[in-house]
């Protein structure tokens, strides 16, 4: 029988634990972005400015919808952690098929609801008339995607609270060449515009996606089905909800102030739109870091609480801010010297107004990455520890930052004032998370205070 590729977090030291798993996670994260990348690259350079708008202008809706499918799967982990760190393992598997269930039934519902609804909400987001057609013909194919976007975020899901961030990075190496081949084929080969970028997304997660469901079966024993367990579990399925909905809820809610700040950017034209699209294009690639720190203390947090130990939460806190604050560091300084050079893998360089604004968005924002940090940091832990809500009233706080740009600055000064949106959001919500942590930390204390005392 193959060897199990499982891993515990509950013993050690935090720094190098939480190094040593969030590393794969990294590398997984910037083939996931090296999709977007490609895409945006060959979207720009062979179909023009205005197709590259337009891929950009879905990026919020795009967000809104595949963030909650990220961030339900995500929930749906919790549990799973939860019980692996205890060393329940029949209940572990109870939790995995019932998020089964409920991914199969969020997908298909979702689906059907985004696809039909999707060019109003373009509408409603004022995307510009020179380039809503080109906008809604690659979000419309991205949606149809939904099911295979809960596939790959469910298995990986489910590795990663196993303590296996490496094995999906695999199969995303092997997605993103085929990626990249889709891409020149539809688009450069056949011809068929922003549309081809849509479908080479959707077939290269879909591939990285099964790969990861038949990695799960071949090589995770504890998550042999037995007879019995493939049963609909009320219990699961309100201790699963109540973990994913919420996460999914943050995403969303998080980017609905995304869809109104990009709603007042778009009422700025389309060069707007493309200074942004390509600034986001990169930042997606710089935080990649942070996003993995995220990930890595939701395990954490998780398969510590479920353990009991929790003097191992504000140490693993401790590591994971200070190895965000000096990355923060390390990208502000290499965006301040090296963002133009980044920028033209976007723009053609006579684009000059457009790359100045795109320059002014990724050092603005560079600025303040020890707040991002810091969001990433607490937000995930908690909702590691079980507390899923929090990350609601997080994401209610960055909403409400981003509109109040959206409304306010970006009328008054424009396209500077945008630049400051991620910014106030990051500070809003941590100025809720970090008293939130230390709440949480009291409860949980309180309800395991002889092991936590011990």
């Amino acid at each position: 029988m193959a060897k199990d590729t499982t891993k515990k977090l509950t013993s050690g030291k935090p720094m190098s634990l939480i190094i040593g798993f969030s590393l794969p996670l990294l590398v997984g994260m910037l083939f996931q972005q090296f999709y977007s990348l490609v895409d945006t690259i060959i979207v720009g350079k062979c179909l023009g400015v205005e197709a590259l708008a337009a891929v950009g202008s879905t990026g919020a809706i795009n967000f809104l919808i595949i963030g909650f499918c990220m961030g339900v799967c995500s929930g749906f982990a919790i549990p799973v952690a939860q019980r692996f760190g205890a060393g329940d393992y029949e209940s572990l598997r109870k939790y995995v098929t019932n998020s089964i269930w409920l991914c199969l039934i969020f997908s298909a519902v979702m689906t059907v609801l985004v696809s039909v609804f999707c060019r109003q909400i373009l509408q409603l987001m004022q995307t510009p008339a020179n380039i809503i057609d080109q906008a809604y013909a690659y979000i419309f194919i991205i949606f149809l995607g939904i099911p295979v976007t809960y596939l790959y975020n469910m298995t990986s899901g489910i590795m990663r609270s196993l303590g296996d961030s490496k094995t999906p990075v695999y199969f995303l190496l092997l997605a993103s060449g085929i990626n990249i081949v889709l891409d020149l084929f539809f688009i450069a080969k056949l011809g068929m515009g922003v549309e081809g970028a849509g479908y080479a997304t959707v077939i290269s997660q879909f591939i990285s996606g099964l790969s990861c469901l038949i990695y799960i079966e071949k090589r995770f024993s504890i998550l042999r089905i037995q007879k019995g367990e493939w049963a609909w579990n009320s219990h699961c399925v309100n201790v699963l909800c109540r973990m994913g909905v919420p996460m999914g809820l943050q995403y969303s809610i998080t980017a609905i102030g995304s869809v109104i700040l990009q709603t007042a950017v778009n009422g700025l034209g389309s060069n707007a739109v493309a200074s942004i699209t390509a600034a986001n294009r990169i930042t997606m690639f710089i935080v990649c870091p942070f996003d993995a720190l995220g990930s890595t203390m939701a395990t954490y947090g998780g398969q510590n609480v479920g353990a009991m130990e929790l003097k191992r939460l504000k140490e693993g806190l401790k590591a994971a801010t200070i190895i965000g604050y000096a990355y923060s560091i390390i990208a502000l300084v290499a965006l301040y010297f090296f963002s133009d050079y980044l920028l033209l893998l976007f723009l053609s360089a006579d684009e000059v107004a457009i790359l100045a604004d795109a320059k002014h968005f990724l050092l603005i924002q560079a600025c303040f990455y020890f707040l991002l940090t810091m969001v990433n940091s607490f937000r995930f832990l908690i909702q590691g520890m079980g507390f899923s809500f929090f990350a609601i009233i997080a994401g209610v706080m960055e909403m409400i930052a981003r509109s109040v740009v959206a409304f306010t600055l970006v009328p008054s000064i424009g396209f500077l004032g945008a630049c400051f949106a991620s910014p106030l959001a990051w500070l809003m919500a941590d100025i809720f998370l970090v008293p939130a942590f230390f709440y949480v930390y009291k409860k949980l204390e309180t309800k395991y205070q002889p092991k936590a005392t011990a």
